[in-house]
Parts: structure tokens; sequence; C-alpha cells
């Protein structure tokens, strides 16, 4: 496969205003995807683009739209929007393609571009690629004629459809009356819509971080700070907190005492529950190979398999719609629930978390650990350059700290897709021994990186 030059492993992302995420990439991007899906057929094309809240949104999309446009594609503007609203309007809105402008947990100065297919799902590899090879053309190649122009419009209603898909995840027998819900939303693309769904299905909703001024996305608040949700669920007592992140494709959890829970749990939770029903498919769980050794054992223990992918939530996609499961998701909270969306859905796996807590009649802290998690070391080693993991004396360490876990235990060790680090995992029952071989093989990578 050929190097890619502005893709990483989840679309486009970069700080706003710095290559790539500048205005004149976007146009291409625009420019580029614009040429290729008009290059079908010769029917009318359309385009689905959404956004989070950050400030740089106001530039980069105006430019995706220039380029679309003028290549002759239809633009319909979401306006903010959750990733996977988008994913959904994709497909609903029979579109060729979707954009959303995000860069989900990272801070306001950073931006990003994910483009999805007209079945809701990331493009793979090889059409980013084809994109690429497009993007380094003259900006004047390819125009379309005045008359062909595309039309631009914007969707007044598409958070209200996104509000009605997520409400109808719930099951129709029951309802949230009762409960007393913190929802933060990161002051991110669900500030709106989050609220609303859980609202509407009967909650008591207490929202925080739902006031964006454009810089204030994921700053000290939603999953990736979930204390923000802690103390709302503290002070107003409430039964459950949920914490979206800027682009509300992932969820952290806490019980009503305040106990944050991660990915792993919650799937857990939604797996046992749903193998007692018949409703889970392809007999387990697809998640990642940073997934707790404790969730594979709940599985086990249910006669359930824990499959693993690599990190990254395109890949575990990619193996549930191969294996036919319908549950799978990431430590870090991307859950994916295919019978509902074709992406990471933060409120859709919370409201499966509610539907648990509502049937199940307990409190959030009787369901909330549902397994005890093994304990995990993690560290990484930075590298300036080179290929540390094809050192001899690394992978002699790697092999040797194998042995010393004997079957009791995992060792992950892989280098980042998106910056110079060699990020090393290791987990096991004996806490001592998992700390003490992290530390011996990152000593071998910081030699061998020397």
């Amino acid at each position: 496969m050929s190097k890619r030059a502005y893709f990483g492993t989840d679309g486009i992302r970069g700080q706003a205003n710095t290559h790539p995420m500048t205005a004149e990439v976007a146009l291409r991007v625009g420019l580029a995807a614009g040429k290729l899906f008009m290059s079908q057929d010769d029917r009318r094309h359309m385009v689905v683009i959404g956004k989070d809240t950050r400030l740089s949104g106001y530039m980069v999309e105006p430019a995706l739209v220039a380029g679309f446009a003028s290549v002759g594609m239809d633009v319909r503007l979401l306006g903010p929007m959750p990733t996977p609203g988008v994913a959904m309007m994709t497909r609903s809105l029979r579109a060729d393609l979707g954009v959303m402008i995000s860069a989900s947990h990272n801070p306001y100065t950073d931006n990003g571009i994910k483009l999805f297919g007209p079945d809701g799902y990331k493009l793979s590899d090889e059409r980013e690629i084809e994109i690429e090879s497009l993007m380094d053309q003259g900006l004047h190649e390819g125009l379309s004629a005045p008359t062909e122009l595309g039309r631009v419009a914007r969707v007044d209603d598409s958070q209200a459809r996104y509000v009605e898909i997520a409400k109808a995840s719930f099951p129709r027998r029951l309802s949230l009356a009762g409960l007393r819900v913190v929802i933060d939303c990161a002051h991110g693309a669900a500030y709106k819509v989050a609220p609303v769904a859980l609202y509407e299905l009967g909650a008591e909703v207490i929202p925080i971080g739902v006031a964006p001024n454009g810089m204030n996305i994921n700053e000290e608040c939603g999953s990736t700070h979930p204390e923000a949700m802690v103390r709302a669920v503290r002070e107003y007592r409430a039964d459950i907190g949920i914490a979206l992140d800027g682009d509300a494709d992932r969820v952290a959890i806490c019980d009503e005492k305040g106990l944050v829970v991660d990915g792993d749990q919650i799937m857990a939770l939604i797996a046992g529950h749903w193998a007692k029903r018949d409703r889970l498919t392809g007999g387990g769980v697809v998640a990642t190979v940073m997934s707790n050794l404790g969730l594979e054992r709940f599985l086990a223990a249910r006669s359930l398999k824990l499959e693993r992918t690599a990190v990254g939530d395109r890949s575990v996609m990619v193996r549930m719609r191969e294996g036919g499961f319908n549950l799978g998701g990431e430590q870090s909270g991307h859950i994916i629930l295919s019978d509902y969306s074709s992406t990471g859905d933060g409120l859709l796996a919370a409201l499966q978390v509610l539907a648990v807590l509502k049937e199940s009649d307990k409190p959030m802290s009787a369901l909330a650990r549902q397994f005890e998690p093994v304990p995990q070391k993690l560290e990484n080693v930075r590298f300036a350059s080179g290929k540390p993991l094809d050192a001899e004396p690394v992978k002699a360490v790697i092999a040797d700290a194998e042995q010393k876990l004997n079957g009791s235990g995992r060792i992950v060790v892989r280098a980042s897709g998106t910056e110079p680090l060699i990020r090393i995992m290791a987990e096991g029952d004996d806490e001592k021994l998992v700390s003490q071989v992290v530390k011996e093989i990152a000593g071998a990578v910081k030699k061998a990186a020397a």
C-alpha cells in the first residue's frame, strides 16, 4: 500500500490552520472526493457535511463546500452533529459521501476531516488513497461549467432526525421516567441532541458541557475528563452520569457514587444482557488488543468469545462485519452497536446501559463493575528514527517477558500510528511482575532507539 500524505488512521487531523488542516487542503479534499464520486455515473451527486463546535469549523466547512460545489456536487449542511449522526444521515439522505469536521477528543486548536461512504461506513484505505492521488492535481482541473455547479442547502431537521433514530434504539416498552441523569456533552457536537433524546425518553436530565463557545470543546469536561461528570452526579444526587467526547462517538459512564467505568465494562454489561435475551450475534464481542484480560475471562465464563483486532474503531468494525457481530468497541469508550449504527456512538451505547439499568431495577453501582480488571501497565517510549521493534535484543526481551507471564497475562508492544512512540502494554494477575516486564521491555526499546 502506498504511503499516505494526508490521511492518517482516522481521516485527516492536525492543528487548525497548519498543514494539513488548512483551508487549502480542505478545498482540495472537496475537489478530489467530489471528482472521484462524480465519475461513477452522470446523475446528480450529493455530499452531507456535519461538524462539531470548534472555531476552526467555520474555516474548514466553507472550503469543503467550495471544493464540492465547484466540481458539480450538491452539498447538504447538517450543522453541529455527532459523528455517528453524519454516518446515519449519509445513508438516510442517500448521499454519495458524508464528511465530519472534528478532531474528536482533541483540544479545540486541532481539527480533522473524516469521510464516510454511501453505506455510512468509514472510507477504506484504498478509497482514501484514490482521493489523495487527486488532491495534488491543479486546482483548476475538472471544474464544472457555470450551469453545472453544485447546489448548497442546510438540512434544518437534521438534529431532530438523529434524536428520533437514537430514541428508536431504546426498547419501546421502557421509559427513563424516575431516573435522574447527568449528561456531559463536552461542549461538543451532541450539546443539543443528547439532552433532548434523554428528556424525550422520560429522564430528569441534568445537562453540563452544553455551552460551546468555539474554544471550550473537551476542556476539562467530557469523556476524557470525567471529573466534571462525577462532580455533577454527586452534587445533584443523580442515578447515573454519562460523558461524551467532542464528536460524541465515545462515552464514559459513572454510577451514583461517582465510580467511573470504561468501555470494557460497558461492553461486558451490554454483552451479558443481550446474550441472556439471545440478542448477541457472532457468538461474542469484538475489541482491540488493548481491552482488559478481565473482559475476555468474563465473556469466556458465559461461553462467549472476545475477538481482538488492531487498535482503532475502523479495525473493530471491519471484523464485526466479517464475523456477523453486533457488539464491539474499544476500552476508550468507542462502542459500536451495528444493529443501530455503522460507527461508534456514545449516546446509543449510553441508552443501552440505561435500558439494562431500568430492566434490572438495581442501582448503577450494582451493575457498573461487571468484572475485576486484571492489573494493566502502559508505558510509551519516544524514539527519533529507525525501527526499534526490529532489533534482536528487543525481540529477545519481549519473548522472555512472555515466558515469565506464562499464560497468566498478555503483552502488546506496538508502534503508534500517529507519532514516533513505541507503546508497551502488559497485564496479568501478578501486578509486580507486570510492572517488571514493562520496565524491562521499555529499557530494551530505549537502548535500541538510542
